[in-house]
């Protein structure tokens, strides 16, 4: 359950707030959680957002960024489960709901290096640079083997806000060497695969504490494509918790 006092905005850096004025309107992003099984307990890769960030800096995340525009056009031959892509459409068209899981790959891949996909396809073309980086590769994004487990907003008094939904899926996705410190842009530091006991310890915005808590009881309990999970956002400036 997602503490309340941490989304109350005395508890927030001054720099984080919004000064005057309405509330931004919060930009779509998206979140992926890669769950790695090769040992004897799940791991899950996660790293440090730099002191010079303006949102939330010094806090352990995992891997994700806004949408771009080039995400909308790319079309790869495996698409997101039905069950998957209607929850995700709820509220937006299919074209964006594709965008917003693509957008969690392409980010992935920028911040960690890693290349998520299957390179049995003919290689995708396309004139987005952000893209032509990972096709480099020979390998497509791949939708149909990602879970919806979460969706959150940015609350409506910061000064950057986000309408970000969290992505799920096995460390099996990523072609060739899965890292033990993978390298990315930078934008993430002190990328590591930690254990859920160990992830807990670190310093994590309240909603990736909230996140975590879906992946444990999704990785104890199991789960599929048409599974729920918690979805946060605000009403009359109270935070609403509701289910994706």
């Amino acid at each position: 359950m997602v503490n309340n006092k941490h989304l109350d905005p005395k508890y927030i850096k001054k720099s984080e707030i919004r000064s005057a004025g309405r509330a931004v309107r919060p930009r779509d992003a998206a979140t992926l959680i890669l769950v790695r099984r090769d040992s004897g307990e799940p791991t899950l890769l996660m790293g440090k957002r730099a002191a010079s960030h303006k949102f939330m800096p010094n806090k352990y995340v995992f891997p994700g960024g806004k949408v771009d525009p080039g995400d909308s056009r790319i079309k790869p031959p495996m698409d997101l489960h039905p069950a998957v892509l209607a929850r995700l459409a709820s509220g937006c068209s299919e074209s964006r709901a594709r965008a917003l899981a693509l957008a969690a790959i392409r980010e992935t891949y920028e911040e960690t290096g890693l290349v998520l996909g299957e390179p049995d396809t003919a290689t995708l073309t396309t004139r987005s640079p952000h893209w032509r980086d990972f096709l480099q590769y020979g390998v497509n994004p791949r939708l149909d083997t990602l879970h919806l487990i979460a969706r959150a907003i940015t609350p409506p008094y910061r000064s950057k806000r986000f309408d970000a939904r969290f992505f799920m899926a096995e460390a099996d996705l990523i072609q060739g060497d899965i890292h033990q410190a993978p390298e990315g842009s930078g934008e993430l530091l002190a990328l590591h695969w930690v254990s859920m006991s160990d992830a807990l310890k670190l310093d994590l915005p309240n909603i990736t504490r909230m996140v975590l808590a879906e992946v444990e009881r999704r990785l104890l309990n199991g789960h599929g494509p048409e599974d729920r999970g918690p979805f946060i956002h605000f009403k009359h400036g109270k935070a609403v918790h509701d289910t994706i």
